[in-house]
């Protein structure tokens, strides 16, 4: 599990790679839980979580940027 505070230490360009992986990790949970393989079904809602974590953090670096180019033209 990742903090979030040091997710938001990332580029977005580190932080879009990661949730690449960590889309992958959660497809790779799935299959295992459908096969009846998985042992840590909790690691499914980390995962997750972790996805929404940075998705939040990427959301609020999009709102940040909007409200600095809006502040910008208002000048």
């Amino acid at each position: 599990m990742a903090a979030a505070a040091a997710l938001r230490e990332l580029a977005d360009d580190q932080l879009i790679d990661q949730i690449g992986e960590l889309k992958q990790e959660l497809f790779n949970l799935r299959f295992q839980f459908a096969t009846g393989q998985l042992e840590n079904s909790a690691r499914m809602s980390q995962v997750k979580r972790d996805i929404a974590r940075i998705n939040t953090i990427l959301r609020e670096r999009e709102i940040a940027a909007a409200e600095a180019a809006t502040a910008e033209n208002n000048s």
